[in-house]
C-alpha cells in the first residue's frame, strides 16, 4: 500500500476509534506530578530525551497513554507508571497537557537546509514524503488523523523516534499512525534524520 493510501486508511481508523469523552485539565493537573520529573510540571521537559507534552493534541496523548499502558507501545521507564494510572486519569492529565503552552526551542543553523527541504518536500530521489503532509506546514500536527504536533519536540527525541520508525519498530496492527512513520522514515539518511530533527524543534507552534 502506498503511503498516501495508508495515511488516508489510517485517517478513517483514527477517527472511528475516537471516544467522544474529554477529561478535565484541572483534575489533571492535581494528577500530573507523576509525570513531572521526566516531562516537566507544566509538559515541557528539561531532558532532551523526555519528549514535551505541553501543547500535544489531547486525543493523541490518551492514545500514546493508552497503548503504552496496554504494552502495545514498550516504554520501559513507563511501565512502574502506568498500572496505577486510570482510564479516567488518563483522560484527565491528557486534557491538562494539551492545555499547555510548549516553549518550543532552537534549531542547529547549520542543518536547517536541510531539515527544512525535508520537513517540507521530502526526497524525490528516495521516496521520504514530506513531513508536513501529515504534521502540518508548522507542524501543528492533524488531531483527527492522529497525527502530533511536532513544533519544538526536543530534537535528540525526534531524532531517536525517526531511528526507531526507520528500524521498523512500530505500535500495532491496529496502530496505522506508527505503521505509516515505518514507510515514511524507511529511507531517511542519518543526516536527514539529525537535520529534520533539528529543524521541528526551532519551529514555533502558533499560539490558540
Amino acid at each position: 500500500m502506498s503511503f498516501l493510501l495508508r495515511a488516508t486508511a489510517s485517517l478513517f481508523v483514527w477517527v472511528s476509534m475516537q471516544a467522544l469523552a474529554e477529561g478535565d485539565a484541572a483534575a489533571g493537573q492535581a494528577k500530573s506530578a507523576i509525570c513531572a520529573a521526566c516531562h516537566g510540571a507544566d509538559g515541557n521537559s528539561a531532558v532532551p530525551n523526555w519528549p514535551k507534552l505541553a501543547g500535544q493534541h489531547e486525543q493523541y496523548l490518551v492514545r500514546q497513554l493508552t497503548l503504552i499502558k496496554s504494552g502495545a507501545r514498550a516504554v520501559p521507564e513507563m511501565m512502574g507508571i502506568t498500572p496505577g494510572i486510570s482510564d479516567e486519569d488518563i483522560l484527565h492529565l491528557s486534557a491538562y497537557f494539551a492545555s499547555q503552552q510548549n516553549t518550543g526551542g532552537v534549531a542547529d543553523e547549520t542543518k536547517v537546509a536541510l531539515g527544512e527541504r525535508i520537513f517540507r518536500a521530502g526526497n524525490a530521489d528516495s521516496g521520504v514524503p514530506a513531513c508536513m503532509a501529515c504534521h502540518g506546514p508548522a507542524g501543528e500536527g492533524n488531531p483527527l488523523a492522529g497525527y502530533p504536533a511536532l513544533a519544538g519536540q526536543h530534537a535528540v527525541y525526534t531524532a531517536s523516534m525517526l531511528q526507531r520508525f526507520r528500524s521498523g519498530e512500530n505500535w500495532g496492527e491496529d496502530d496505522g499512525a506508527s505503521q505509516v512513520m515505518n514507510g515514511a522514515a524507511s529511507e531517511l539518511t542519518d543526516g536527514e534524520v539529525e537535520a529534520v530533527a533539528s529543524y521541528i524543534q526551532g519551529l514555533h507552534l502558533r499560539a490558540e
